[in-house]
């Protein structure tokens, strides 16, 4: 059976990883040109993030993403924007205090997350679809169901599609329990992320496991990172 085959292309991500390569886009025109010429080799959607031009870490600020849209939108690329909503959801607890937030905390509510996906009103965004060790370090990343729940309420108010991320089995369940509750307009559109620590293992053998937990009606795509980058996508 042949099935359609859609190219989804992060052009900058959100890692720290600047230094590691000098073609890593870091302004919004680098962002915005990114996306075009990976539009021009074959992607049909361009996943938006936006960096601090001046430090290279990943930003959340409106302004960035506006610019980096509006010189995409202008150049009449044929793309659908995919914009993040993951930003704002990092703790990291203060070694003092453990109640308290400590260096690279970046929490805020549900709609300050979505700020730039109600102005901009991008065909896509993701949506983060649970909370997550991040790292070995003390970094959690927090997306609680009420804030999956009203940022889903959101932008099927706007019209956006959310891109429901899973990184393990219980994303994917409550993922699930959204669409139960009709706050996922259908058809459902799900990444699979593997390879994050500690969500679940970049391998083939459990990008089927989760593939085969979607809904059937589902529309869906994978990755994996670093050197499983190439495996995963092919296999999906």
């Amino acid at each position: 059976m042949n099935y359609e085959v859609i190219v989804s292309c992060a052009v900058t991500g959100a890692g720290d990883t600047v230094g590691k390569s000098p073609l890593i886009p870091v302004t919004p025109e680098e962002v915005a040109n990114a996306a075009i010429e990976a539009a021009k080799a074959g992607a049909a959607i361009a996943h938006i993030h936006v960096r601090d031009p001046e430090t290279g870490k990943g930003s959340r600020d409106p302004e960035l993403f506006k610019e980096a849209v509006d010189r995409i939108r202008s150049s009449d690329t044929d793309v659908v924007i995919n914009l993040t909503s993951g930003m704002g959801g990092d703790w990291t607890p203060s070694d003092d205090d453990p109640s308290m937030p400590g260096p690279g905390t970046d929490m805020i509510g549900p709609l300050e997350r979505l700020a730039h996906v109600k102005e901009l009103l991008p065909e896509i965004c993701s949506l983060d679809c649970g909370t997550l060790n991040f790292g070995d370090g003390n970094e959690i990343y927090i997306a609680t169901p009420p804030y999956l729940r009203k940022m889903a309420t959101l932008t099927k108010e706007w019209g956006v599609k959310p891109e429901l991320e899973v990184f393990e089995l219980g994303h994917l369940r409550f993922a699930k329990q959204m669409i139960a509750e009709g706050l996922i307009a259908e058809p459902p559109m799900f990444q699979i992320c593997l390879g994050i620590p500690w969500g679940a293992d970049h391998s083939v053998d459990m990008l089927k496991v989760m593939k085969d937990e979607l809904p059937g009606e589902a529309v869906w795509g994978g990755f994996g990172i670093s050197r499983m980058q190439m495996p995963i996508a092919a296999a999906a």
